[in-house]
C-alpha cells in the first residue's frame, strides 16, 4: 500500500495514516502535494519487500477514491475502470494508493497529479448500518459516517481480501489512539455562575 500524505496532516497529532503506515508494515508512506513524476510512478509501479506482484511483473496500482463525475472542483476526465480479475484473481497484487488529507486537499493531490488521475479508482462499499466512525470522537467530520484514512483503508482492505478480522488489531490500535488522545484534550472551563463568583 502507498499512502500519499498532504504536508498539512503531516503535523497533525490527530491524524491517523502515521499509526495506519506503522501497523501495516508493507506499506509505504510519502509526505507532499504535487508529487515528482518520476519519483511517483516508480512508487506506483515498482516492487518493495512484502509487495506480491510476481518476480517482473508490476503491482497493480488502484487509488482508492471515491467516483466524483459531478465535482465541480476537479473537472478531470472519467478515471479508468477497475479491470475485475484485478479483484477476482490479482487480489494479492493490488497496490492500495491512499490520498491522507482533508476532501479538499485530497482534490488538490488529485488534481495535481496526472498519474493518480489515470488509476482505477476503487469506492469503498459501506453497508446501510454502518456505525458512526470512530475518529469522529477526535475530529469534526461533516457527516457521521465518514471515515479516517485508516478506517476507509481497512474497510477497502478488507473489501477487497473478503478478510475483516484480520484487520481489527489495526481498528483497535485506532481506539486506543483515540483514547489517548482524548485523555490530552483540555477540561472543559466551568460555565460562569450567575452571580460572577
Amino acid at each position: 500500500m502507498l499512502i500519499l500524505q498532504h504536508p498539512l496532516e503531516a503535523g497533525q497529532a490527530k491524524g491517523t495514516a502515521r499509526l495506519l503506515h506503522r501497523c501495516l508494515p508493507r506499506s509505504r508512506m510519502e509526505v507532499g502535494e504535487a508529487f515528482d513524476p518520476a519519483a511517483l510512478r516508480q512508487w506506483l509501479t515498482a516492487a518493495w519487500p512484502g509487495c506480491a506482484a510476481a518476480p517482473g511483473a508490476e503491482p497493480h496500482a488502484v487509488l482508492l477514491y471515491p467516483h466524483s463525475p459531478h465535482d465541480p472542483a476537479l473537472p478531470l476526465a472519467a478515471p479508468p475502470p477497475l479491470p475485475a480479475h484485478w479483484l477476482a484473481d490479482d487480489a494479492a497484487a493490488l497496490r492500495l494508493v491512499v490520498l491522507d488529507g482533508t476532501w479538499r486537499k485530497s482534490r488538490k493531490m488529485l488534481y495535481a497529479n496526472p498519474l493518480l488521475q489515470a488509476l482505477p479508482r476503487l469506492p469503498l462499499s459501506l453497508p446501510p448500518d454502518l456505525p458512526a466512525a470512530r475518529y469522529a470522537r477526535l475530529r469534526r467530520a461533516h457527516a457521521p459516517h465518514q471515515l479516517s484514512t485508516l478506517e476507509a483503508t481497512c474497510s477497502a482492505l478488507a473489501q477487497v481480501e473478503g478478510d475483516a478480522a484480520r484487520y481489527a488489531p489495526v481498528l483497535q490500535a485506532l481506539e486506543a489512539f483515540i483514547d489517548r488522545q482524548a485523555a490530552h484534550r483540555p477540561a472543559t472551563a466551568p460555565a460562569a455562575s450567575p452571580e460572577g463568583c
